[in-house]
């Protein structure tokens, strides 16, 4: 497998042993029933949409290889497989107790599995394919998610995409301004902005400090190879604790003109500049029955409101922009 010069001495700086005691993903299968994930599922569905209209627009997303971290439910795989027709995967899982589990619950066979740290992985991607990884961490940000992404971007062929996730939720000792900045000094200092202070620290800042952060070590990837990160999605939602995405693809600015070009009406959680601000992803928390009533008035008339049941105007305007998205669960009794 060939090697994109300049590839090797990068890896190398960048490369860290693995150390008894080196924080470890968390086992996050064991915490959280992903089925019932209704922001991340809508973030997964708005994604998905990007994508097609990437597709539809000329850039051959179903010949991509997507690389994720599919854990034994694998749904960002399924997507890509059924709605998208992709057919290169890779699915990487640092839990080697699973290793029977992630075999078993492999949903089709083009899916490679490695049991590996993703931070091994990376390195070994095929330089000559167009990439599509999603570093979805459930973890708080450290240094190690640091250099995956910047290893990442330094790796990844143009047009590749690249989407890192992380929970902004603090560890319990650090959860007032100043235990948030000695944290991120502490995991992610060579990537902390220049003007970086306890401001940026504060509980309405820090979402988007993470994803500035996160941006700093893409940047540092890519700084000799005459492309950028052109930036596409900054979601923000709660399942629970509070996650964040930054997602984009690399490429100058021919790239940029082929994304320009594409049909992005209506897609209003779109996010093309670096400054952007977030987008917030809330699911408002509805019976069956108050969602069909709901979807027969989608998108429908603004002035509508529901008379069969009490909803707030902000939770009617909040599904009116996700519903599109939302998929619908329902119990199947054997």
């Amino acid at each position: 497998m060939g090697r994109r010069e300049g590839w090797v001495p990068y890896a190398r700086l960048f490369s860290r042993p693995r150390v008894p005691g080196m924080t470890a993903p968390s086992k996050s299968y064991k915490q959280v029933f992903y089925d019932l994930r209704p922001g991340k599922q809508v973030e997964r569905r708005m994604i998905m949409d990007a994508l097609g209209r990437l597709m539809n627009g000329g850039i051959p997303i179903r010949d991509y290889q997507y690389t994720g971290l599919g854990s034994i439910y694998f749904f960002d795989f399924i997507l890509l497989y059924k709605l998208l027709g992709l057919r290169r995967f890779l699915s990487v899982e640092y839990d080697t107790d699973i290793t029977k589990r992630v075999a078993f619950n492999k949903p089709f066979e083009p899916i490679e599995v490695r049991m590996a740290p993703i931070g091994d992985v990376i390195p070994d991607l095929d330089p000559s394919l167009r990439h599509l990884i999603w570093l979805d961490y459930d973890d708080r940000l450290t240094n190690s998610m640091l250099l995956d992404a910047s290893v990442a971007a330094n790796q990844l062929s143009p047009e590749s995409l690249l989407l890192v996730t992380v929970d902004v939720e603090p560890p319990h000792w650090a959860d007032t301004p100043e235990g948030r900045a000695e944290y991120l000094r502490e995991e992610a200092g060579a990537f902390l902005p220049f003007d970086f202070d306890i401001e940026w620290c504060s509980q309405s800042r820090y979402p988007a400090t993470n994803l500035t952060i996160i941006a700093n070590a893409i940047a540092i990837g890519l700084v000799v190879r005459g492309v950028e990160f052109l930036p596409l999605f900054r979601f923000v939602y709660a399942d629970g604790h509070e996650m964040v995405t930054l997602g984009g693809m690399i490429g100058d600015a021919a790239v940029e003109q082929r994304i320009d070009a594409c049909d992005w009406s209506e897609a209003y959680y779109l996010r093309r500049g670096d400054d952007d601000e977030l987008y917030r992803i809330r699911v408002p928390r509805l019976t069956r029955r108050e969602r069909l009533l709901l979807d027969q008035h989608m998108p429908g008339d603004l002035k509508w409101h529901p008379r069969a049941f009490e909803l707030s105007r902000e939770e009617l305007a909040d599904y009116r922009e996700i519903h599109r998205f939302y998929p619908l669960y329902g119990e199947l009794l054997a």
